[in-house]
């Protein structure tokens, strides 16, 4: 691929600690020599794996950035034992505005990738992170949460890979993060994810649902940042005690999987969308999960939106309107086991 356009005032493979900035070039009508900032810190303090740990992919997913921020203060160099790369804001237009797209220039950062060193800011992001920081890494953290869009319960996730030792690593770190549920999902909007494109280059992928929405309760925020601790603990990259469920008086981590597009609901018209069942339960097969009202038609009665097969909702609708053909729900189901070896 074409060398970046993109300067860091890092270096990534110096010891020690260093804080400082990704600069991405950029033009505007008040400044023609102007960059994006990007701030990003080094912590390398040994010869072990190096974890690239991402916040803020989308604009309006919060506790992410909180976490790595709080981790970039706090993490001393002499429990270190690899490196440890942490970019808090990768879509920093998009976290300033608190929008999943960037305002810059309208693209989803994680619908990006492989990027193209001479498109728009977000399209030069994906391409530095896809040829200058996935090759310098072995674990890359990416951290989600629904967003504004959607709510979820809150777990860590994964795609099923093919290379069983990759997914092996993967299922591993993915427990690592303590979460109630473990989540298996499916790409049914669109190509062009960083997880996808870090998988491809063969790395230890590890990814979450913190919830979702503009209030963040004080729980999820300590499960973002106790899990991904535990996470660096677990594959090698920190030292300290791994800390499991069973330890933390919890029961085993229930692995679910949304792999079909039957999975994912969508409202059938525009309304006010109403959800019927708590995140986490267990549905049964045609049980309504929600239902659509119609504020300018109040005399018609609710379009009800329900689950095509038994399982679990572990995702509704964040934004109570909704237009149609918004996802309102995502129904998973219990994993094999198997596949998990």
């Amino acid at each position: 691929m074409e060398k970046t356009q993109i300067r860091a005032s890092v270096d990534f493979e110096r010891s020690g600690i260093q804080h400082g900035n990704l600069y991405v070039p950029y033009s505007y009508n008040l400044g023609g020599w102007a960059n994006v900032m990007l701030p990003v810190t080094v912590i390398n303090g040994g010869k072990g794996p190096t974890a690239l740990v991402i916040g803020g992919n989308h604009g309006d997913e919060y506790p992410g950035p909180v976490a790595i921020m709080h981790l970039m203060r706090k993490l001393k160099l002499d429990e270190t034992l690899g490196r440890v790369i942490l970019l808090p804001a990768l879509s920093m237009p998009a976290v300033k505005a608190s929008t999943r797209l960037s305002p810059l220039d309208g693209k989803n950062m994680n619908r990006s990738f492989p990027g193209n060193p001479h498109g728009t800011v977000t399209e030069m992001i994906a391409h530095y992170l896809t040829t200058e920081l996935f090759p310098r890494a072995d674990i890359v953290i990416d951290i989600h949460t629904g967003g504004r869009s959607v709510d979820f319960y809150p777990c860590a996730h994964m795609h099923l890979v093919e290379d069983r030792d990759q997914r092996r690593k993967m299922v591993g770190g993915t427990l690592a993060w303590n979460t109630d549920f473990a989540f298996l999902y499916a790409d049914i909007a669109g190509h062009g994810l960083l997880p996808v494109e870090a998988e491809r280059q063969s790395k230890v992928v590890i990814t979450t649902e913190m919830g979702g929405g503009e209030p963040i309760p004080a729980k999820i925020h300590r499960l973002c940042q106790s899990g991904l601790r535990n996470v660096l603990i677990h594959l090698g990259v920190v030292q300290g005690e791994v800390q499991t469920r069973a330890q933390l008086g919890l029961p085993p981590t229930r692995w679910v999987q949304s792999l079909d597009w039957q999975d994912y609901r969508f409202a059938p018209e525009s309304g006010l969308y109403e959800t019927l069942v708590d995140l986490g339960s267990d549905v049964a097969a045609g049980q309504p999960v929600g239902q659509l009202h119609f504020v300018e038609r109040p005399d018609r009665e609710p379009v009800q939106v329900v689950a095509p097969t038994a399982g679990v909702l572990l995702a509704t609708r964040g934004p109570s309107m909704v237009a149609q053909g918004d996802c309102v729900a995502c129904i998973s189901h219990d994993v094999d086991p198997k596949i998990l070896q």
